[in-house]
């Protein structure tokens, strides 16, 4: 299993519009990701105070197939940030290790 991780910044003064992240940008990433290989697109809210105020995962079989997906469709995605946010995220992306 390959993690791609969105973290957005909990910065001072930048907005984060929660209902159109749920309700249009979510919709949106699994309809453009889930026939490229998306397996799972879960996210949380860290406690208030914390560096992030939102953290979404994407699970793939594999980094290829990660790669493929967002080499398909990460510009349409990424083009919609700023209908939710003035913040720009953080991607990490790596492969799932379990202890």
């Amino acid at each position: 299993m390959f993690v791609v991780s969105v973290l957005y910044p909990n910065t001072e003064g930048k907005h984060f519009d929660l209902d159109y992240y749920t309700g249009r940008h979510l919709p949106l990433v699994h309809r453009l990701l889930d026939p490229k290989g998306l397996r799972s697109l879960t996210y949380y809210q860290p406690a208030p105070g914390a560096p992030f105020r939102l953290v979404a995962e994407m699970r793939f079989d594999d980094g290829k197939a990660a790669r493929a997906a967002l080499s398909a469709h990460g510009a349409e995605t990424q083009a919609d940030i700023p209908n939710f946010t003035d913040e720009a995220p953080i991607i990490l992306m790596a492969p799932l290790v379990s202890g």
